[in-house]
Order: structure tokens, then sequence, then C-alpha cells
């Protein structure tokens, strides 16, 4: 855990950038999140035991043994699959990351989608904007995400080729930012 939280002063110091615009219809109110109402008064794990496509991550993240990091001050950056990105995994995966056993490796994936500051997504189209179209997102589990934008879809590739569309952006946390994704980012294999 140390290590998680020792890396967060240095993400923090790569992701100072310009502001560009992002998607259509950006607006300041706070997306509806699996049916549920997201409050930027509450924190990430507050605010993500309450959505309904979410309910698969929350139980990693409580078997990882990480909820009191995620409901810390932060600022965090998480990218948080839903449950059909988890099922799409292959048949027996999240069953086995979730033993006790694994519990080292549930912690690399689920760090794997957190990033140490607070990223919006226009400050993220900035980044990819300046790193001509594909912008390197190093990750609290020590991953590095590609981020990049076209026809209007941000959309994240993990290490081995596996890309993720970001469905939500800016979901606003006390503790920093959740964007949603539809696909499980992994480690290099």
């Amino acid at each position: 855990m140390k290590n998680i939280l020792s890396v967060t002063a240095l993400t923090a110091t790569l992701f100072a950038a310009p502001i560009a615009s992002f998607a259509d219809g950006h607006s300041a109110a706070n997306p509806m999140v699996g049916g549920a109402e997201m409050f930027p008064t509450m924190n990430i794990v507050e605010n993500a035991v309450n959505s309904a496509d979410h309910t698969t991550l929350v139980a990693a993240v409580q078997a990882a043994g990480l909820v009191d990091t995620l409901a810390g001050d932060g600022p965090f950056t998480v990218f948080a699959p839903v449950n059909d990105a988890f099922a799409a995994l292959p048949d027996g995966t999240v069953e086995t990351l979730l033993q006790p056993e694994n519990k080292d490796q549930l912690v690399k994936i689920l760090t794997c989608h957190v990033v140490g500051a607070e990223v919006m997504s226009d400050a993220l189209m900035g980044m990819i904007n300046d790193d001509g179209g594909v912008h390197d997102v190093p990750t609290l589990g020590g991953c590095v995400l590609k981020a990049s934008y076209a026809d209007g879809v941000m959309s994240l590739t993990d290490e081995n080729g596996n890309v993720a569309t970001v469905t939500i952006a800016d979901v606003k946390q006390s503790n920093g930012v959740i964007h949603v994704i539809d696909a499980v980012m992994l480690p290099a294999m």
C-alpha cells in the first residue's frame, strides 16, 4: 500500500497540462451512473457502492483491501469498469481473482485503473493533443495506459492491447473523479 501511495506525488506532477474541449454536451451537472445520482460531496467508494453497474468493481475493491485507500484524501482518477467489462473476462477469472490467495494480483489489476491525481477529460484531451494523438497515463499499479481520442470517443489501451472506451466522463467525487469504462485494463502479462 505504501508503494501505491508513494507514487501519488510523482504521478500528480505528470498531469499538469493545458485544458482543451472534450465531448459534446459537457455540462457542470454530475452524471447518473448505474441508475444512481453521483454526489460530488461523496468520495469514490461512497458513490461507487450506489452504482448498479459497478457491483463487481466494488466487490473487487473490498476483496483487495483498497476501500480505505480509495475513500482517502486523494486526489484520484479512477477508470471504473462496469460489470459487463468484468463479465467479458474469461470464465472464472473474476472468481479466481477474488480468492484471498490472489489478492496481490487483484490489487495490481485494480490499481492499474487508478491515477494519483484528479484528471478531468478536458485536461486529458489537452495531453492527448499535446502528444500528437496518444498520451501515456501512468497508473498507481505501475501500468501505463495509452489514452487517445478519435471520432468523438476517448479510449484507453492497456499494455496487452485491450481497448476500453470512456462511456461516462467526469463524474466528480470529493477526492477525485471517476471515468466509467467498458473494459478491464490489465497489466502486461
